[in-house]
């Protein structure tokens, strides 16, 4: 079975890990600081902060943007339940602002309808690594003073043009924070991992503090010293550290960063050419997209025949997402119906997403295109 996502693991890779197994830190070392500064670095951002998953990431960002009890945050319905989940932990209520059908991320009409005198902020998601129209989306935002995070889980190494200057997606140009995730199907991974970068000074010292059970040791953020053993709990955090041996992978995977980039921008060129003239409808993705996902679109119809048909013929694709707002929890729970969001539901009717990761070989690839093909009988458009 070729999966639809996989990692991509070199001797390097595993010599790194073996060399913290070896030395004096696992876990609160070094590394956590050094691959922090790596991907602040390689994003543009002043500051990073390296957490146990991108789940964490969210929750804590959302925790430090002050969204709570009374408050409404908006998000998009094609996305992994994390993304609203994060806003539920805090409190406040998840609202859905319907998809743009041709981006599949966040359409900025739809998101200013949904603005409201409760609502306190925008999880806006770079779905499946194409950026999201984040200068527009802070635009609305500024206009009613509201913190933006950027869900970039699928998005590290994608890029986007402003007034003829480009800023790497993580580089919080028009956001309060960004949010990674380093699992293993992702851009680089850490095992499990994530990642938020700001360049907020009151930002970043929460969070620090939230990863570490709402804990500091720093002086000047402390009401009291004992002396030099002291330290104090300020508000209720959590345990979302990551790992020494997590982050030397990390670092690691980062220096292949732009190899990775290259690679998937370059399958999906080539699904690209082989699917252009058949029945699919394909994935309108700018250049600088960073390809996590690689989503077709087929007649809704076939769409349960053609997924079947795949997997038994090896090929691990798979469907992203069903929308948030039809799980039973969120209708239960926050009112959510079926049909609130039409495009966000047809998207989802007619997606299969096929497999994309560097490591896919020219010989499976062209399996898969043959597989696609065969498949769907050679319709042409």
């Amino acid at each position: 079975m070729i999966p639809y996502g996989h990692q991509d693991i070199s001797e390097e890779d595993i010599q790194e890990v073996v060399n913290v197994l070896r030395s004096d830190w696992l876990t609160q070392g070094p590394m956590v600081e050094r691959f922090e500064r790596a991907v602040a670095a390689y994003c543009g951002a002043r500051y990073a902060v390296a957490v146990s998953s991108g789940t964490a990431a969210l929750h804590i960002a959302a925790l430090a943007a002050g969204f709570g009890i009374g408050d409404e945050v908006i998000t998009s319905p094609i996305t992994f339940a994390a993304s609203a989940n994060c806003i539920a932990y805090t409190g406040a209520r998840p609202v859905f602002a319907d998809i743009d059908n041709t981006t599949c991320c966040i359409d900025v009409e739809e998101l200013r309808k949904k603005i409201s005198k409760k609502t306190k902020g925008v999880i806006p998601v770079h779905f499946a690594g194409n950026p999201c129209d984040i200068a527009e989306i802070a635009e609305a935002a500024r206009e009613h003073d509201l913190i933006v995070i950027e869900d970039a889980a699928h998005a590290l190494g994608a890029s986007y043009e402003e007034h003829g200057v480009w800023y790497k997606v993580g580089s919080c140009a028009h956001s309060d924070m960004t949010i990674f995730s380093f699992h293993p199907v992702k851009h680089i991974t850490t095992g499990e991992g994530g990642m938020i970068t700001t360049n907020n000074p009151e930002l970043y010292r929460n969070i620090l503090m939230l990863r570490n059970h709402g804990i500091t040791r720093e002086q000047q953020q402390m009401h009291g010293n004992d002396g030099s053993w002291y330290y104090e709990q300020q508000q209720l955090g959590f345990n979302y550290r990551i790992t020494d041996v997590q982050c030397a992978l990390g670092l690691s995977q980062l220096k292949r960063m732009n190899e990775f980039t290259c690679r998937r921008r370059s399958i999906a060129a080539i699904y690209n050419q082989a699917f252009s003239k058949t029945v699919i409808r394909l994935p309108k993705q700018g250049t600088n997209s960073s390809w996590h996902l690689y989503v077709i679109r087929c007649d809704r119809a076939k769409r349960k025949y053609i997924f079947d048909a795949l997997r038994e013929k090896g090929i691990g694709v798979n469907v992203h997402y069903i929308p948030v707002h039809t799980h039973p929890y969120y209708q239960r729970t926050f009112g959510c119906q079926r049909g609130d969001f039409p495009i966000a539901e047809a998207y989802y009717q007619e997606a299969i997403s096929l497999p994309i990761y560097p490591a896919l070989s020219d010989a499976q690839l062209n399996k898969i295109i043959s597989s696609v093909i065969e498949t769907i009988g050679g319709e042409q458009r």
